[in-house]
């Protein structure tokens, strides 16, 4: 019996001296978890300044996705003896100079992805990957200021296709007005006079004309989130057929170093490109009967950061 109390005895007293000992770790830890914070919040007060000093502000994200899969008697699909695949990435990268009496902020947006789907039954079929999405853009805006917010500005935008049709269409806007810029990380451009010019080879619908250029631009490095949406619009004044407009965003969330996770939304309408594409199959097309119809790209996938 003596054997029995010692031993409860002994077995309380660690329990005691476990949970007193974890209760201090507690105590303890409270503390260093306020000191984090506060350094982190001095952390991001430096980068603040040091961001809103003049001189050049560089950087790059992007992502990159795709799959590959093999079926070999797979009953069960209409292709049981097929493979398929796809493959992609994104890029956008910015380069600002940013003084106190003047600005010139460069960008540029690359979207290309490929796919392929091969029967093996069918000898006849490609089974080579094939251009999906096919995107690039480059942007350069330089500024005079005339407040902390509000510049004359000139603005050269360049918009085609790099896998095919290189500059067929391409689509270069150059023109003048003004940019403001109500916090750092937004830029809205308006210009009233802009000219907008089309390139393509051989026999075509496109037309160059003037009009008004608008461009909302907002970049956001936020800890371990990459955030960039762009829109980019040209009204045109002869017509309206001849107006387009693009909106792509893309998103980057870190998850160790460098990489993460990312996903691109793109959304565009453009007449011209509708016609153009209705001609092939309906010589009788016209602005008046086509349906020009929403563009759309998406992409999701690993996601690295510079």
């Amino acid at each position: 019996m003596k054997k029995v109390v010692l031993l409860t005895v002994f077995l309380l007293g660690i329990s005691l001296t476990h949970a007193q000992t974890l209760e201090e770790l507690k105590a303890e830890l409270g503390p260093k978890k306020d000191s984090i914070a506060a350094l982190q919040t001095k952390v991001k007060s430096i980068e603040g300044k040091i961001n809103a000093l003049p001189g050049w502000k560089k950087g790059a994200f992007g992502t990159i996705g795709g799959s590959l899969s093999g079926f070999d008697n797979w009953y069960s699909k209409a292709k049981p003896n097929s493979s398929a695949g796809n493959i992609g990435f994104t890029v956008n990268a910015y380069a600002n100079l940013l003084e106190d009496k003047y600005f010139w902020r460069n960008s540029a947006n690359v979207n290309l992805s490929w796919v392929k789907i091969d029967d093996k039954n069918d000898p006849t079929d490609d089974s080579d990957f094939q251009e999906a999405n096919d995107v690039f853009s480059i942007t350069s805006l330089y500024g005079r200021k005339l407040s902390n917010q509000l510049a004359i500005s000139a603005l050269g935008e360049y918009k085609t296709t790099i896998l095919s049709n290189f500059n067929d269409p391409g689509y270069l806007d150059l023109g003048v007005g003004s940019t403001w810029t109500p916090i750092a990380d937004l830029v809205v451009v308006v210009h009233p006079l802009n000219y907008n010019f089309v390139f393509s080879k051989g026999a075509s619908t496109y037309e160059s004309s003037l009009g008004a250029k608008i461009v909302a631009d907002y970049t956001k490095k936020l800890g371990a989130v990459n955030f960039k949406t762009n829109l980019s619009a040209f009204q045109s004044y002869k017509s309206a057929d001849y107006s387009n407009w693009t909106w792509t965003n893309s998103f980057g969330y870190t998850l160790w170093k460098s990489i993460g996770v990312g996903f691109d939304l793109g959304l565009r309408k453009n007449k011209q490109e509708a016609l153009n594409y209705a001609l092939v199959d309906d010589s009788a097309a016209t602005f008046n009967n086509i349906d020009n119809k929403l563009q759309t790209y998406w992409m999701f996938g690993l996601n690295y950061s510079f």
